[in-house]
């Protein structure tokens, strides 16, 4: 196992070059930020109260278990009362955000969240990285982040086995970790680290599955693009996908599987799938951005009426949801109050609160029905006007 993750770290070293944020500053804000957040943020310094998650969210169950099989405790139940925030608020502390690649939607809403909430507590954010999917890289962003003595980091650890004596040694050095999706192997929770915290990545594969066979009317052949790699969330996704449809829509056959590394490879892998059947009805992609580069595949051979469904509610996505595309829905993750999530369990450790080791925030499932709503919910403000067109 250790030698099959060796090489599937190599191949990110290589082929993870062209993501977006290559060239930028590993401790610099990304550019993606818009200004209207930083105005959110500068307000949350000035308020007080209680903090939580977004609790219009729809109740689901949580369907995800933790990284070492752990059941997940929702979101929903965490909070930090009027009292304890104040409590954190004099203890004056500091923040690093260490992020497995950024600039997408998902990862500049997760960041907002936690930028927010943790100015909310008085807790000032003194560098975010970006390791643009390289391990190596971000070995080096902890070891820079480290000098800047935080009292918290929340990360999400690009190899679960490269990154881990990084992670150890920020945890041995008192540092309060928290972790986004994934954790580094051989880290305990409560000893090393104070909790990870994900989407319900299973639940929003279920949404995935369900949509397809909507669209489908529960019949015909589609094919699965995965992540190729050691990622627990993804992974859980797509079995999710193909455990639903396989128990519950019988008639629909996965056919054909491919595996990306770089998000970018969607395209390729899509068109390779397709070229082999000719007869495909749909494909489920793991998450929007190689589902942007399926959608292109599709629309190179004129297949108007393909399915694609996948999980994450980008921009790009999301227009084409909006507009009768062949994205026909997804299951979508709630990246911003995830980050709210992650703050409020560093509050936790600050505060000496007991927490727990999986947190999850619930699914969610968008159609063209609801996508300015789920948007809303998303990310905590109005769909662009692009989207908003397209609805009306």
């Amino acid at each position: 196992m250790k030698k099959k993750l060796s090489i599937i770290t190599i191949i990110l070293f290589i082929t993870s070059i062209t993501l977006i944020g290559c060239g930028k500053d590993s401790t610099s804000t990304n550019s993606g930020f818009e200004e209207s957040q930083n105005t959110h943020i500068e307000k949350a310094t000035e308020s007080s109260g209680p903090i939580t998650i977004n609790q219009e969210i729809p109740d689901q169950e949580i369907l995800s278990k933790g990284p070492s099989g752990e059941s997940a405790v929702s979101a929903k139940t965490l909070k930090l009362t009027e009292e304890e925030v104040q409590k954190i608020k004099e203890g004056k502390y500091t923040a690093a955000i260490v992020m497995h690649y950024a600039g997408n939607d998902w990862a500049t809403a997760q960041i907002n969240g936690l930028k927010e909430t943790f100015a909310k507590m008085g807790i000032k954010v003194v560098a975010i990285t970006d390791a643009q999917f390289k391990a190596e890289k971000q070995v080096s962003d902890i070891e820079t982040v480290l000098a800047k003595k935080p009292d918290i980091i929340v990360g999400i650890p690009v190899d679960p086995v490269s990154t881990a004596s990084a992670f150890k040694k920020a945890a041995d050095s008192g540092v309060k970790v928290v972790f986004m999706d994934n954790k580094p192997q051989g880290l305990e929770a409560g000893k090393d680290y104070v909790s990870v915290v994900s989407a319900d990545n299973y639940g929003n594969g279920v949404q995935a599955a369900d949509i397809m066979a909507n669209q489908l009317d529960e019949k015909g052949k589609i094919g699965v693009i995965y992540h190729d790699a050691d990622y627990f969330v993804t992974k859980q996704r797509t079995e999710a996908f193909e455990k639903t449809i396989k128990e519950r829509y019988p008639k629909i056959q996965i056919v054909e599987r491919g595996g990306i590394i770089n998000p970018n490879d969607g395209e390729k892998v899509a068109s390779g799938i397709l070229t082999k059947n000719n007869d495909l009805d749909g494909m489920f992609v793991v998450w929007d951005v190689p589902a942007e580069g399926a959608l292109a595949a599709a629309r190179t051979v004129g297949r108007k009426d393909f399915v694609i469904t996948t999980i994450d509610l980008g921009t790009n996505v999301a227009l084409d949801i909006d507009s009768g595309g062949m994205i026909k829905g997804l299951g979508a993750q709630l990246p911003y109050d995830q980050g709210i999530t992650e703050a409020i369990l560093a509050g936790y450790s600050l505060l000496g609160k007991e927490a727990p080791a999986y947190v999850a925030v619930p699914a969610l499932s968008v159609t063209k029905e609801n996508v300015l709503d789920a948007w809303k919910l998303v990310y905590h403000q109005e769909a662009p006007k692009s989207i908003q067109s397209v609805v009306e």
